[in-house]
């Protein structure tokens, strides 16, 4: 009972954190525990860690931190692949452990011993190929190339010079401080990777994702077939029917015999948590970058259109806002219908800033160009296909 308790609690746990760092950040959590939990994961815990190495260890210790910080976040380093393939190594050293034993089963066969090996893989040549790729780096011999490949939009681009290159800046294209290298078509640098995800990985990147989802979401189905045919083989059901007196109905059984899956196989049940929650983790990260692959834009463009409509936003408040003092100034208007102008002028703005992405993005042509764009990028194409246009 002790060890089911202990599963239970562990489930909860790992459930509530990965909640709380995913969606804390939402305005519906705040001053929830929830949101508390997501500040303590994001900002708390590392503003703690360094007023208590500096209460007792003082500056010094507080500096040593910080350069740890500094060469895991700053600089290129393989820690956090090194972690990836310990991680992906020791779960399926378990797994085979604990349940390739009762392969072949009673719902599952022994070809499912090889396609695993097979499965894992495949997830670690992607791993590979998105972290040693090149993701698209310009520099003086090829700028021209990516300068043409991707016109300014003059909205979030503008034509430039990279301060740090020393060379033009195409559209779309960012400075990595970490990999200390311009990139095309920036969308993000991945620690995961040791890489920066740009215009000649994004496909592996986007890959790898949906990869370990779908080998995620398959080790947890065989182990639920591995279980459910431990079920079948030892005839549970019939024993607690027939020598425990238990009712014959799903209501009455399913109790007892996940009761007793969790005393006897407890670690392939946190196996098969382990791997659900994994797989929602990643579907929701490949759903995130599905959806920018789609509509045409980076994780950098985001935050960009972000800055861009809130920066609208602002620009017509102050402009509702003056016309409305102008307003109460010249006692054309009372109080009260000047203010419930100016909230309406304000609700329309906000409106119309947040239609600008999808207005002026034009950098996106339809999902099927958007998508062939990932698979074969622009500047790698002998021929470019028709130029991009403004919007008018």
């Amino acid at each position: 009972m002790e060890v089911q308790w202990v599963l239970v609690c562990h489930g909860m746990v790992t459930l509530t954190v990965v909640v709380s760092f995913l969606c804390g950040h939402s305005p519906i959590f705040k001053g929830t525990p929830i949101g508390w939990i997501h500040y303590f994961l994001t900002f708390g815990a590392w503003d703690y860690l360094l007023r208590f190495v500096e209460f007792v260890f003082g500056s010094k210790g507080t500096d040593a931190v910080l350069s740890v910080e500094g060469f895991c976040c700053d600089r290129p380093n393989p820690l956090l692949q090194i972690i990836y393939l310990v991680i992906l190594g020791s779960t399926y050293f378990i797994t085979v452990k604990s349940s390739f034993v009762y392969i072949p089963g009673y719902y599952i066969g022994e070809v499912h011993k090889y396609m695993s090996f097979g499965a894992v893989m495949i997830g670690v040549l992607l791993f590979l190929l998105t972290s040693f790729c090149d993701p698209g780096t310009v520099n003086a011999k090829n700028v021209s190339q990516y300068v043409s490949a991707y016109p300014y939009d003059d909205i979030i681009y503008s034509e430039k010079e990279c301060p740090t290159c020393k060379i033009p800046k195409p559209a779309r294209s960012k400075h990595c401080s970490i990999c200390n290298r311009c990139v095309a078509r920036f969308d993000h640098h991945c620690g995961w990777m040791n890489n920066c995800i740009g215009e000649k990985n994004t496909k592996y990147f986007m890959a790898f994702l949906l990869w370990h989802f779908l080998l995620c979401l398959y080790g947890a189905v065989a182990i639920g077939f591995i279980l459910a045919g431990r079920v079948k083989e030892l005839r549970i059901v019939h024993i607690l029917t027939t020598y425990y007196g238990i009712k014959n109905s799903f209501r009455s059984l399913a109790p007892r015999v996940l009761q007793w899956l969790v005393g006897t196989y407890n670690t392939q049940i946190l196996l098969l948590v382990f791997f659900a929650l994994i797989s929602l983790l990643l579907a929701g990260f490949f759903a995130y970058h599905l959806n920018l692959c789609l509509t045409n834009t980076t994780t950098n463009e985001k935050f960009k259109w972000r800055e861009y409509t809130s920066l609208q936003k602002k620009i017509s408040e102050a402009k509702a806002s003056a016309a409305a003092l102008k307003a109460c100034m010249s006692n054309t208007e009372l109080e009260r219908p000047a203010m419930s102008k100016w909230k309406g002028l304000w609700r329309r703005s906000e409106a119309k800033a947040e239609s600008i992405v999808a207005k002026r993005n034009m950098y996106d042509k339809g999902n099927f160009q958007n998508i062939s764009e990932i698979v074969f990028p622009l500047s790698s194409r002998q021929a470019f296909q028709k130029p991009y246009h403004k919007s008018e």
